[in-house]
């Protein structure tokens, strides 16, 4: 009976082609949800850089929006919130894949616009050089309102809707705030605060007292401001572009 001598390159060549597919890369997402590009490179037989992405781009996928996009997860629309994110303890992706096209949804889509803070605490990453790029570029808009910055749609019929609506907001709070009670040792450290920063806004008092125990928060600042008529002294001085 004759044999049939296989090529052991052949073999080789026909192993790593196993290794090297995208399904490949499908089982190690769904295994570890969550890798970094040395962990892909080597499942898919230790290749490089440039081999992994070709790899890549014939798997969904989505690339953290902070880490500096360090690591990978395969893109499943059911996993994100309603805002179109999805964190595993302190890596964050989003749909879009990139923080500046987040973050430049998130604008478009919110009623009453957004403020740098509003964005932070739900993108939980440092957005101010992003929302920055983004004006800069003509992307989104932004409108000066109650000491802060709003960014808005760049559409001038959205952003009218979204002034309009953060406009109410604002009268919601600024009534809310009315008869609200703040103890005496909050209205003393904040009167201590524009005495020795005279024309500070409510925001830059917030900035002065950070690290204050218990912590004072803009609400209470505000109180304060409104109880006292201090609304007169703080547009004489700078505030925070944010």
């Amino acid at each position: 009976m004759n044999c049939i001598r296989k090529n052991p390159y052949a073999i080789i060549w026909s192993a790593m082609a196993k290794k090297r597919s995208p399904e490949r890369l499908r089982q190690l997402f769904l295994s570890e949800t969550i890798v970094d590009l040395r962990r892909i490179e080597s499942a898919l037989g230790d290749v490089s850089p440039m081999t992994a992405f070709r790899y890549l781009r014939e798997v969904p996928y989505r690339r953290s929006y902070n880490h500096n996009g360090r690591y990978y997860c395969l893109h499943e629309p059911s996993r994100y919130d309603r805002f179109g994110l999805w964190s595993s303890n302190d890596i964050h992706f989003s749909v879009d894949g990139s923080l500046g096209k987040t973050v430049r949804r998130l604008v478009h889509e919110m009623e009453a616009g957004a403020t740098h803070r509003e964005l932070q605490e739900r993108l939980r990453v440092r957005v101010h050089n992003t929302l920055l790029t983004l004006f800069r570029q003509g992307e989104i808009d932004r409108e000066r309102m109650a000491q802060f910055y709003v960014y808005l749609h760049r559409d001038p019929v959205i952003r009218k809707a979204q002034i309009a609506r953060r406009q109410a907001l604002l009268a919601t709070e600024e009534k809310a705030s009315v008869g609200a009670q703040v103890d005496d040792r909050t209205i003393i450290e904040v009167l201590l605060v524009l005495l020795r920063h005279p024309g500070a806004k409510a925001v830059d008092v917030v900035r002065y007292l950070r690290g204050h125990s218990p912590p004072i928060t803009m609400n209470a600042v505000r109180i304060v401001f409104a109880r006292y008529e201090l609304e007169s002294l703080g547009k004489k001085g700078g505030g925070s572009n944010c």
